[in-house]
């Protein structure tokens, strides 16, 4: 009878498990690809790079080469920053290399994108016109729900 090698197990001293076993398959792509190269370049931007150059522009994406060695940032740079960032590149690509302790990137690429514009996410919505909603409300046939509501246009008018 012929023994099959398909039941292939190691023998590991008191159960003990290498740790690249016990990290999701997902993971170890993820990390051979380089993103834990991008989660340290994100951590540390504006540590890495100076002040000026961390407010014009920010990191998308790190494409590695082989053995995690001469990769491509991509950075997202505001319009109108553009011409800054490119003298720049140099020394973005020292600071990044002598921060991991060897050649980690080789080229730096860039995207221009628009500025963000800042929302105020706290503004309340006002309702002018009150007149409407309680038409509506006198429509409502439930009367636990026409209660519901008149109780809260009046918290919202006690608010405002």
């Amino acid at each position: 009878m012929h023994s099959k090698d398909n039941n292939k197990t190691n023998n590991f001293v008191q159960g003990l498990r290498p740790f690249s076993n016990s990290i999701p398959k997902s993971l170890k792509k993820h990390l051979k690809k380089g993103g834990y190269n991008y989660s340290n370049i994100i951590d540390n931007w504006t540590k890495i790079v100076s002040h000026k150059v961390s407010s014009s522009c920010y990191p998308i994406t790190v494409k590695m080469g082989k053995e995690m060695r001469n990769g491509t940032l991509v950075l997202n740079v505001i319009h109108g920053k553009e011409l800054e960032v490119e003298y720049e590149k140099k020394q973005i690509i020292d600071k990044i290399n002598s921060f991991f302790g060897y050649n980690c990137i080789n080229e730096i690429k860039l995207k221009i994108v628009q500025e963000k514009v800042k929302t105020d996410s706290h503004k309340t919505s006002k309702i002018k016109d009150f007149s409407k909603v309680k038409e509506r409300i006198e429509k409502i046939k439930n009367q636990n729900l026409k209660n519901s509501l008149s109780n809260l246009i009046k918290a919202f008018n006690e608010k405002n």
